[in-house]
């Protein structure tokens, strides 16, 4: 049986080609410095609903791709008052959408503070506030706990569902998170861009929480991009194209999670996927 990748010796050391990465790499990057510059050379206010436009779409895409469906009209109202923007006439937002672009917002106009577990409590109580997912009560901000069992990643119909991912055991999550936070703080010399698909890939293999573990990879996802950018403004949504791919985008982490630690095919897809504005 092939192992997870977090079971291989020398886990975390991920690895790939560089040859196989700079062309599509140097794509992205020159993507986003015409869409910044693009950006730059627009009066504020334009800036402004370009920014609140690429906001909103990643918000209510990231609960889309989880199965969830927020009103795009609340979600747009909620971040332009956050922004300081007119919203006269708009939806009133509830809490659950508040809560939700809370978190976003903490992430991508944040994205130059430490990311740190208190943070990442927050961030899952947001998910969360009511202590349920669905009607399953959970653990909120805090890891997963052994006493809920494997954490498996399944689908297909009862009696015949079909294994994609078996989540580390929970008594490794203390020292599992503490590597990837330590990590994502420094990181080396690796490029920004690859240092994002990195996360995201790392995140969800450990999946430290009972349930909202997508959407916290897709906001340190679109965290790490701020900062490779050097702004907090948003004028794309990552997670646009992942819902618009979602079979592409599970397809190419399962292949990472089951395969060696040479990840140059998730990073491959993820370059890819970054590069399409």
């Amino acid at each position: 049986m092939t192992s997870f990748i977090y079971e291989l010796s020398g886990w975390p050391e991920f690895h790939w080609d560089d040859r196989r990465v700079i062309g599509p790499l140097a794509d992205v990057r020159h993507c986003q410095g015409k869409l910044l510059g693009r950006m730059g050379g627009l009066g504020f206010n334009l800036r402004a609903e370009a920014d609140l436009k690429a906001l909103t779409a990643e918000v209510v895409k990231s609960s889309a791709i989880e199965g969830e469906r927020l009103d795009t009209e609340e979600v747009r109202s909620s971040i332009a008052r956050r922004l300081g923007m007119d919203v006269a006439g708009k939806k009133t937002p509830g809490r659950r959408v508040e809560e939700i672009v809370g978190m976003m917002l903490d992430a991508t106009r944040g994205y130059s503070k430490p990311l740190t577990a208190e943070r990442l409590f927050a961030w899952h109580a947001s998910l969360f506030p009511t202590g349920y997912s669905g009607m399953h009560k959970i653990r909120v901000g805090q890891w997963r706990s052994e006493e809920i069992g494997a954490m498996q990643v399944v689908s297909g119909p009862i009696g015949r569902e079909r294994v994609h991912f078996v989540a580390p055991a929970a008594s490794r999550l203390e020292q599992e998170m503490e590597r990837f936070l330590s990590w994502f703080a420094d990181g080396g010399k690796i490029d920004p861009v690859l240092k994002a698909g990195v996360a995201h890939l790392w995140f969800v293999t450990i999946h430290p929480f009972e349930d909202g573990n997508g959407r916290i990879a897709r906001a340190i996802t679109e965290m790490a991009l701020a900062r490779a950018e050097g702004t907090g403004q948003r004028f794309y949504s990552m997670s646009t194209r992942i819902e618009a791919e979602r079979a592409a985008y599970y397809h190419a982490l399962e292949r990472s999670q089951r395969g060696t630690l040479n990840i140059i095919h998730w990073l491959e897809w993820f370059l890819e996927c970054s590069g399409g504005r």
